[in-house]
């Protein structure tokens, strides 16, 4: 017997200023469902979740919500009462003995370490979000509706949040481009599109395949019947299904850069000439033994101690570290905006660098999308060296025709940090400086950011607390982990996490015994065993060899003779496809881990 839902609503509509964000929308939420809803920016996500808290009524249907429900929201942007402090918000609604309430609500405020004394006003964006997360977990909700909840909150934080949602009993529906976020979270999938929701049965993993099957469908059905139905989203949606094809080969080449950084990282950090062809040429940046620090309170907070690195051209780092550990003073120092303590930083000759400011305040507010690109006049804009129309480079970042003449303030926060990625890459540099560039971005601008950055052809620092994103982009990470200790490794974040060191309890002393030497403790490995050696040093060309081997079957699939011919010859060739596909990720896979292993070992014999 199927369980009652404890919130649903029935052929619900929205409307605003005449068009429909949604329409007959029905849609149930029971006990410990765990549901993701996805899609475009300005599609109704926000206005759905909206709907179903109670916060704005639909234009048509009904809303059920089982009596005595209690539902906990988190919106994309809170709106906090600047007259209250932090214990007094999240106490709101608390209902029973004060005194219990006043546990309660320290112990909730204590997980997201943020004092009770605190004026909402003085919250920085990671903690106003983290006690809005309070806010809606306090009264231990049966229902959580969270919009964007990883907003503003660094790795540290999203990772406990993921835990914290797991262990919850309460049913759970969610908004966020953090997809790494969503994969481990949600069992059902939900997607606004076009103003229609559809449902599938598994979590945010299987996404992207279920909705290109329903596009290729769609698509195939408006070839029979009329093209030009799908004039307004032709693009798009051709653009989104090009992508996902184009993905095998942009995952190939970052992983060349990753073995490229792998082999240069693995032979340590070895003084490189000062010659002028090499800092005006392949050098982007070197530190050697740099150290920072500031004074903090009645101290002093260092951020890096004896840090080196080489970034060289092409290079795709990211930066990853709590909130306020020192990422923009990593970068400051990086690009000479800050000066070290001590030890050399060097930077290549003729660096022409692009910023993408979190706080977009490249953005003006009152000029036009067009304005924006071509600092008013024009019609045209240059990227990468190539002269575009600025209609059709505002098309490349999912802007329609409507909005091209309209103001940036008219603009959702997505669509603003779309606006300013367009207009920094529109830039002439060899540098790129991307700080928090996927907040608020949709999962379809997410992928196109992707895309962008692959084609980029100079150097990229990249700021994000995105651990998916990470691994699709970079090909090292720079760890700032607090109290003066920055590490890199080679890879994304999931790398990161595999390479990173665990803490190793101290070795205890050697015990003493009369007339008798003390027993010496094995010496710690510095170096690949034999066979760990002789593997690293064969993978590479296996590796070409299953390359080859896959470009050779792929070569042959497409052949329209052999497509055409014997069906069991082509469906062996199929499976052989797969079978080398996946022998070729292990094996790319397995020479990053020791190549990654190596450098570790280099590093500690420096040590």
């Amino acid at each position: 017997m199927a369980t009652p839902p404890l919130l649903a609503l029935r052929n619900g509509s929205v409307h605003f200023d005449g068009r429909p964000a949604f329409t007959d929308v029905s849609f149930a939420l029971g006990a410990g469902e765990r549901v993701c809803l996805v899609g475009r920016n300005g599609t109704g996500k926000s206005t759905l979740l909206k709907v179903l808290a109670g916060l704005i009524e639909p234009d048509t249907g009904t809303v059920f919500r089982q009596p005595g429900v209690r539902i906990g929201y988190v919106p994309q942007q809170p709106v906090l009462d600047p007259a209250l402090t932090t214990g007094a918000f999240v106490g709101q609604g608390l209902a029973g003995d004060a005194e219990q309430a006043r546990h309660r609500v320290a112990a909730a405020l204590d997980e997201v370490a943020v004092p009770a004394e605190r004026r909402l006003t003085e919250l920085s964006g990671g903690e106003s979000r983290r006690v809005s997360l309070a806010h809606a977990l306090i009264g231990d909700p049966d229902i959580l509706l969270l919009d964007e909840p990883t907003n503003h909150l660094d790795i540290v934080a999203i990772e406990w949040l993921e835990e914290r949602l797991a262990a919850h009993r309460a049913g759970l529906l969610l908004i966020s481009h953090d997809r790494a976020f969503m994969t481990r979270l949600s069992r059902r999938t939900l997607w606004l599109d076009r103003g229609a929701l559809r449902e599938h049965d598994q979590g945010y993993a299987g996404f992207e395949e279920w909705s290109e099957a329903i596009l290729e469908a769609e698509r195939a059905a408006d070839a029979r019947l009329d093209k030009l139905i799908l004039r307004e989203t032709a693009w798009s949606r051709a653009g989104i299904s090009a992508r996902r094809k184009r993905n095998q080969g942009r995952l190939r080449r970052l992983y060349a850069l990753r073995s490229e950084r792998a082999r240069r990282q693995s032979v340590g950090l070895v003084k490189m000439d000062a010659s002028g062809a090499e800092s005006g040429g392949r050098l982007v940046f070197e530190l050697d033994s740099v150290s920072k620090s500031f004074p903090s309170g009645s101290g002093t907070k260092t951020i890096m101690r004896n840090f080196s690195t080489r970034i060289m051209r092409g290079d795709r780092v990211g930066v990853i570290g709590r909130n306020g550990a020192g990422k923009s003073t990593l970068i400051g120092v990086l690009t000479g905006a800050i000066a070290p303590d001590s030890g050399t930083v060097r930077r290549g000759a003729n660096l022409v660098q692009a910023v993408f400011d979190q706080l977009r305040t490249a953005l003006d507010p009152e000029l036009t999308l067009w304005e924006s690109l071509t600092d008013g006049g024009g019609d045209t804009v240059v990227v990468q060296q190539t002269r575009r129309h600025v209609a059709s480079y505002l098309k490349d970042f999912l802007f329609d025709e409507r909005q091209y003449r309209a103001k940036v303030k008219t603009l959702s926060g997505g669509e603003r940090n779309r606006l300013l990625l367009a207009k920094i890459l529109a830039q002439p540099s060899n540098l790129l400086i991307l700080d928090e560039p996927t907040n608020d971005l949709d999962l379809e601008t997410l992928g196109l950011l992707e895309e962008v950055l692959a084609d980029y052809d100079g150097t990229l620092l990249l700021v994000t607390h995105d651990r998916d994103f990470l691994d699709r982009v970079v090909t090292s990470t720079i760890a700032v982990e607090g109290e003066g200790v920055v590490h890199e490794y080679v890879g994304g974040y999931s790398d990161y996490v595999r390479q990173r060191r665990a803490p190793r309890p101290p070795r205890p002393a050697p015990a003493k015994t009369p007339n008798a030497a003390s027993p010496e403790l094995p010496r710690e490995r510095t170096r690949l065993g034999f066979n760990e050696q002789r593997e690293l040093d064969s993978l590479p060309e296996q590796i070409a060899r299953l390359a080859a081997e896959k470009a050779a079957i792929e070569a042959a699939l497409a052949d329209p003779e052999r497509s055409a011919g014997d069906r069991a010859a082509l469906a062996r060739l199929t499976a052989r496809h797969g079978e080398t596909a996946a022998a070729l990720a292990d094996a790319e896979e397995r020479w990053l881990a020791l190549a990654a292993r190596a450098e570790e070992l280099a590093r500690r014999r420096a040590d």
